[in-house]
């Protein structure tokens, strides 16, 4: 969308904007999971280890195997030497696994994402991948495919390659970790959200027990302690995800996400000092946000551009078309900030000619958007450079492409037009 910007103004009064949030780690970032919008930052673009916030992007190839029907929830999965032997770990955070029973993929899935489960998410990639060392590869070709821009994945649980008692992935380091950005971390949840809501299901649950084995349970506490019915010193309402991870490279991180009020929030913390603090650092960047920021409708639907709500048509029945928002444009703001937005309108540059749009054009057809610039003290950030405070722009009319004999008379009425133009110019001039 370029070409034919228009500004138009809303009323600008500028205001301070409020110091963001002091947060006690290496890194931190809070983003609006909707827009991508993002309310605070501090040291996001350092790449930096991750512990097992590395099975968000497992979690993601799991989900799009299952909706893509290459593996199934009841699909059995068979247990390898190296990952029985793993799970058998306790100073590491796992479910037993046996090689005389049987798991499902639903499962194994549920023991990844509500306990962390290692040895559970190799045995579940080896099933989809073939092996661990390819599915590391789907790993780093999805990054790259969803734009995650600083991401180095060797491993697809987290845990620190010398953890793997020499079976880490084939083409790896052997004291490699898998290691991502603050900004990235917060672009592979803000995805994961959007492209598997579904993910929260099984994320929220506090507890739950695993069959192990024939006569063999074990009770899976949920390792995110802010969801309600974990840990009521650390209880955040709204709470419903997200990924913790500890190593002692990475410290102790957490990426979780709330909602309240319609509005969801990502956060990521990373390189904190104890459990108990990446869940206390976590909560102040929710109370920042909810505290400080609303979403509110900017722009209504059927919104027409002031003095710009017709544009002209070229090669149409009619010469010109009226244009307006086809929903409502809404936004994460800050509070008091409503009136800092002015709203510039683009044309799709592909349907222009002259600055005229082309005909013919169908009713509802999207024919440029109008994009809100903020008028505050701090410039704007997305997690993604395209992103934007944005709404499509329609025509109002079907405008038919003009028939031959119709440009043909409207050619005739010009040429004599400018013909009685220039007589007139010349005769004023005589006098």
């Amino acid at each position: 969308m370029m070409a034919a910007s228009l500004a138009l103004s809303i009323g600008l009064s500028p205001q301070t904007a409020e110091a963001a949030v002091d947060v006690d780690a290496s890194a931190s970032i809070l983003v609006d999971a909707e827009s991508g919008k993002i309310l605070h930052a501090d040291n996001i673009d350092d790449q930096l280890p991750i512990a097992s916030m590395t099975k968000m992007m497992s979690e993601y190839l799991i989900l799009e195997a299952l909706s893509e029907g290459t593996i199934s929830e009841n699909d059995e999965v068979a247990i390898s030497d190296h990952v029985r032997a793993l799970s058998l770990q306790t100073a590491l955070s796992n479910v037993p696994l046996r090689q005389d029973y049987t798991y499902t993929v639903k499962e194994l899935y549920e023991s990844v994402a509500i306990y962390s489960a290692n040895a559970s998410t190799i045995a579940i990639a080896e099933h989809l991948a073939g092996s661990e060392a390819d599915f590391v590869q789907m790993m780093n070709d999805k990054a790259a495919e969803l734009g995650l821009e600083s991401y180095n994945f060797v491993n697809s649980s987290g845990l620190n390659n010398s953890d793997l008692a020499g079976n880490h992935p084939e083409g790896t380091d052997e004291n490699a970790e898998n290691e991502l950005s603050a900004k990235s971390v917060a672009q592979l949840a803000y995805h994961l959200l959007k492209d598997y809501p579904e993910v929260l299901d099984t994320a929220s649950i506090p507890e739950m027990e695993f069959q192990a084995g024939e006569d063999e349970t074990i009770e899976m506490r949920n390792w995110n302690w802010m969801i309600p019915g974990v840990d009521p010193a650390h209880e955040y309402e709204g709470a419903d995800g997200l990924k913790t991870g500890f190593t002692s490279a990475a410290g102790n991180s957490f990426t979780g996400t709330a909602t309240r009020e319609n509005m969801r929030l990502i956060s990521v913390v990373m390189g904190a000092d104890t459990r108990d603090d990446r869940f206390d650092e976590t909560a102040k960047l929710f109370d920042f946000g909810f505290d400080n920021f609303h979403e509110a409708e900017l722009l209504p639907e059927g919104y027409k551009p002031e003095g710009e709500d017709v544009v002209p048509v070229t090669g149409g029945k009619e010469k010109e078309v009226a244009i307006s928002t086809s929903a409502a444009l809404t936004a994460v703001v800050r509070n008091d900030e409503d009136e800092l937005y002015t709203p510039e309108v683009h044309l799709s540059e592909d349907l222009l000619e002259d600055g005229e749009l082309v005909a013919p054009l169908e009713e509802g057809q999207q024919v440029g958007e109008v994009s809100l610039v903020y008028g505050g003290e701090e410039e704007e950030q997305y997690l993604y450079d395209s992103q934007s405070t944005s709404a499509s722009l329609v025509a109002d009319q079907e405008v038919e492409q003009a028939s031959w004999f119709t440009m043909s008379m409207r050619g005739i009425g010009s040429f004599f037009s400018g013909i009685w133009t220039s007589v007139s110019d010349t005769v004023t001039g005589w006098f």
